[in-house]
């Protein structure tokens, strides 16, 4: 690579923050914000800066490597991959297709290639049991937007940048720059928003860092999100304050919302949130009255036992009181590569509960089952037991409920193979490890955040950095494997043309299937002085070809369709490539109801699987208020997930991973700042240090999630160096939200007392 400086996408999170890479002689000299990016406009977080020791870092994997009696050995690339297709192949074929299973990690989120080859690969592999983190994280929303829109990804954005007051239920985007939300330089925005005389409420059991910055807070007990949210559409109707605006022509079912809130009253439900009526009907009415509102929630909302119906009643607020699809409200985006309509137009707008997990009966989501049963499918014999298993740059070891009990089911499977570039917690129980290229030696293009940007923006950039002689790309990995797992099922050889598409694929790679897409998209190619014609032929086409048709979405999808006509033009690789900085494409803007992908085109406010599951929100609301300790996990803006520790920069200072307990807690626990204490539950229980703070909401503990590096065998010393404890090792895989099947990992009861060594040495 040349000297000098390089722009990039951060690929750590989901903010795409610019960064400006200074290069001299193939090393990193500085990481810095780039002040061009039309999105980012500078803004970095600490973990940009450690991308540098990420590539460096001499622990990362670069050859395929095989367990063996003696340790790990390295091999080549066609021996590895071959073997972990005839391996895979044989367990199908001797047990079943099911007996093989796969886990998709987040990272793969964030690495085109690996998005657009992951389809073939689970196709070749051919099991439905098919696992990510989605079912730990943003399932709900996912749902909710398939059940209210008619698509899994047509997500309402807050349009932060023109919005006068923010409402933040559950989230942390100080620590987090955005989830479901791409939102970088949080805090630039904030006091943009409150210099224009708006506000930010917080409600959440902690007070985040966020919420330090709010112009209102409000704790609120773990898990009781929905009742909260209920009551307030309770008010909403009670203070006849429903006016959904424009989108009213498009609703149905008000009348079914209305009678499901008659019980939730803010009267009813304060004991339970632990907010005050009088505030739940001020913050209502605030809403309602502010014209330009958006009512955003997250993790917090999402990961807890009714995280379906908070999700849920998020977007009823938003419609009811007419923040949908208005600036300032809650918007879709209009990315440059619709994944949206291209989904769609292939006939894959989601799906939910086509069939249910083999042990715990669960939903699946998407072709998924939920991630927390992914144990007892290994562990409970019978027809369709897994017995060989794929990893996919994932640590469930970590970010699954009851790691403990996963890595046990680990243990005993036939075969198993991970495609990741470091031996981690979960890795380090493979048979082979096949190790990717690192993030700057390919190629990056957002194709998933751009969906949940604030802002429309576009930006592609190559590789940094020339890969190594005997190095594969992931997409590579997984076509190289899924050629393999194809030839070996047809008996040792394809057919010539399925021999021709194969090799054409690997041939092409995902650029140009990207670089198609760009070019097709609205933003696509500019025809110029013909377009008069072109958009007649598209007219033509989507009068004559029916709604459904590929040809009907391919019109209406295509730059020259009418609908497009004022939309910047020219979008390709090359010309992202002459602009390294990225392109703005302009702010979100109403869109409805060509938006919409339900059936009848109007939205659908009452889906009656909510509706059912209120039952179980009434019970809630029915049993007394119980006074156990509640878990709650945070995340810190130098930390994600499981997979930053391994940099120095990153985890050193002051220790993170610690017990936040309320002073009245800690005393009736006995604990004092600096203790020891034991965290437990009737999953397990870890020892992490005691911080003693008045940021917690009393009965309210929490613990950061994404360590425990303790595990012997991992191959990442500065993470073992500042292990910390693993949070889920106390939460129980079996506690879901039972309407998503989503792992229920805030608002689980624990018990937490002083840890003395002489008790542990005696336990054992």
């Amino acid at each position: 690579m040349d000297n000098g400086t390089h722009f990039r996408t951060c690929h750590l999170c989901e903010a795409m923050c610019g960064i400006a890479i200074e290069v001299k002689e193939g090393t990193i000299l500085s990481i810095k914000g780039d002040e061009n990016d039309p999105l980012s406009q500078g803004h970095i977080c600490p973990k940009a800066v450690a991308i540098k020791d990420l590539h460096e870092d001499p622990e990362r994997l670069r050859k395929p490597i095989r367990r063996t009696e003696d340790g790990w050995q390295e091999m080549e690339w066609d021996e590895a991959l071959d073997l972990v297709a005839s391996r895979l192949h044989r367990v199908r074929r001797e047990l079943g297709r099911n007996a093989v299973g796969v886990y998709l990690g987040n990272p793969n989120v964030h690495n085109h290639g690996s998005l657009i080859a992951n389809p073939s690969f689970l196709r070749a592999l051919g099991t439905q049991n098919r696992f990510s983190a989605t079912s730990n994280d943003q399932l709900p929303h996912m749902l909710a937007s398939l059940e209210v829109f008619g698509h899994q990804l047509m997500f309402p954005i807050p349009d932060i940048d023109r919005t006068d007051l923010f409402i933040c239920i559950g989230a942390n985007p100080m620590a987090s720059n955005g989830s479901l939300m791409t939102v970088p330089d949080f805090r630039g925005r904030l006091k943009a928003l409150q210099a224009r005389g708006g506000q930010m409420i917080v409600i959440d059991p902690r007070r985040t860092e966020t919420a330090v910055l709010a112009d209102a807070f409000h704790f609120i007990t773990p898990g009781s999100d929905a009742l909260m949210l209920m009551a307030m559409v309770h008010t909403l109707f009670d203070e006849h304050l429903v006016n959904p605006g424009h989108t009213e022509q498009w609703l149905k079912d008000v009348d079914l919302i209305r009678l499901a809130a008659l019980p939730f009253s803010p009267e009813s439900v304060s004991g339970h949130t632990g907010i005050a009526a009088d505030t739940l009907r001020q913050l209502t009415r605030q809403f309602a009255g502010t014209s330009k509102a958006a009512l955003y929630g997250r993790m917090g909302t999402s990961t807890q036992a009714h995280g379906g119906v908070a999700t849920w009643l998020i977007y009823v607020l938003n419609i009811l009181a007419g923040k949908l699809d208005v600036p300032g409200g809650v918007m879709f985006t209009q990315p440059a590569v619709d994944l949206v309509a291209l989904a769609a137009m292939s006939g894959q707008k989601g799906h939910f509960d086509k069939r249910r997990s083999r042990v715990r009966q669960l939903p699946e989501f998407g072709g998924e089952y939920p991630a927390n049963t992914m144990a007892d499918e290994m562990l409970t014999p019978g027809d369709g037991q897994i017995k060989a298993f794929v990893t996919i740059a994932g640590n469930p070891v970590l970010s699954n409920p009851d790691g403990g009990r996963l890595e046990q089911a680990l243990e005993g499977l036939d075969f198993m193979v991970s495609v990741d570039y470091y031996l981690n917690e979960t890795t380090r129980h493979a048979d082979i490890i096949l190790p990717p290229t690192a993030a700057l030696e390919r190629s990056h293009y957002d194709l998933i955040f751009n969906l949940f940007s604030v802002r429309n923006t576009a930006k592609y950039s190559p590789a940094l950095f020339e890969r190594g002689e005997d190095a594969r790309h992931d997409w590579e990995i997984l076509l190289g494997l899924a050629h393999r797992l194809e030839r070996l099922r047809k008996g040792g050889r394809l057919p010539l043309r399925a021999e021709l598409g194969w090799r054409a694929f690997k041939q092409l790679g995902p650029d140009s299937v990207l670089d198609l897409a760009l070019r097709s998209g609205p933003y696509g190619t500019d025809v110029g002085p013909l377009r008069p014609l072109a958009q007649s032929l598209a007219d033509l086409i989507t009068d004559i070809f029916p709604a459904g048709s590929p040809l009907h979405g391919l019109a209406e999808l295509s730059p020259v369709y009418r609908r497009w006509s004022e939309l910047p033009k020219g979008l390709s690789i090359r010309s992202l490539k002459d602009s390294p900085n990225g392109v703005d494409l302009g702010p979100l803007s109403p869109c409805l109801p060509e938006r919409l992908y339900t059936r009848d085109n109007r939205i659908n406010l009452a889906p009656r699987r909510y509706l059912d599951d209120l039952d179980r929100l009434h019970q809630r609301l029915s049993s007394p208020v119980s006074n156990e300790l509640r878990l709650i996990g945070r995340r810190h803006v130098r930390s994600n997930n499981s997979w930053l520790h391994n940099s120095h920069r990153l985890v050193k200072g002051k220790t993170r991973c610690t017990l936040m307990i309320h002073p009245k807690d800690a005393s009736r626990c006995g604990l004092k700042a600096g203790d020891m204490a034991e965290v437990s539950s009737a999953t397990g229980q870890v020892v992490l240090p005691v911080e003693i703070t008045e940021d917690v909401m009393p009965g309210v503990v929490s613990i950061p999630h994404g360590w425990g590096h303790t595990r012997e065998g991992t191959g990442q010393s500065v993470a073992t160096a500042h292990a910390g404890v693993s949070i889920n090792d106390v939460i129980a895989a079996d506690q879901v939200d039972q309407l998503s099947g989503t792992s229920a990992l805030n608002g689980q009861s624990v018990k937490v007392r002083l840890w003395r060594a002489e008790r542990n040495r005696q336990r054992a």
